[in-house]
């Protein structure tokens, strides 16, 4: 079976996704690619009783390599974000916060400095029907220069260079959501300014376990 890891790796974070809730039934999708393979989640298929031979391989230029199902119908904005936007897996949701935020603005407000996990500021691109052209476009503009963005009247799309950072990033910002609903619910919510953003954006390159520790 090709990808056979990734495949494994495509269901347990469906799996996951309907356990936190980020989405209801079959809604959302996952791939993941290795070289010129993108193993993605099969349209209109459980999640829940979804296994690895049910995730579809295919090329990047969304060919089908392997596999019996059909592909997402969104498969086109994750193509987009494979080829254009330099990701190695993609995270799609339909978390219930960020889809009510995007009927009401069209950026996520910087109620907290985790924003800048992102990139800078997070953009709500506007609605298109699913599986079209015209979402494929509007999702790459939103996505410029960063690492998630929100689509109107529908959810959200996170990237990575692995599924636990594109995962991360979508409950990140499932959450950043939630909380400017909560406080703009019982008034208006303070926010911080764009300069202090950029510090922490700078400041996330060296967040972490990331720097090397010289042998002594």
């Amino acid at each position: 079976m090709l990808l056979a890891d990734e495949r494994l790796a495509v269901v347990e974070f469906a799996q996951k996704m309907v356990r936190d809730r980020l989405v209801v039934g079959t809604s959302g999708n996952i791939s993941l690619r290795r070289g010129d393979l993108i193993a993605v989640t099969p349209s209109g298929t459980d999640y829940d009783e979804m296994t690895a031979e049910d995730v579809v391989v295919v090329g990047m230029d969304g060919s089908i390599v392997d596999g019996s199902l059909k592909p997402t119908t969104e498969l086109p904005f994750h193509l987009a974000c494979h080829t254009r936007h330099d990701a190695t897996a993609v995270v799609h949701t339909h978390s219930t916060a960020a889809t009510a935020l995007s009927l009401l603005r069209d950026d996520v407000p910087f109620v907290h400095y985790q924003i800048a996990m992102f990139g800078g500021s997070v953009a709500v691109a506007p609605y298109a029907t699913f599986g079209t052209d015209a979402l494929v476009e509007n999702v790459s503009a939103a996505m410029a220069d960063r690492t998630g963005c929100i689509l109107k009247h529908h959810g959200t799309l996170c990237i990575g260079d692995d599924l636990g950072k594109a995962y991360d990033r979508a409950r990140q910002l499932e959450w950043l959501c939630d909380v400017w609903m909560r406080a703009s619910a019982v008034g208006v919510p303070a926010l911080l300014d764009k300069e202090e953003i950029e510090i922490v954006v700078d400041r996330f390159g060296s967040y972490g376990q990331r720097q090397e520790i010289s042998q002594r």
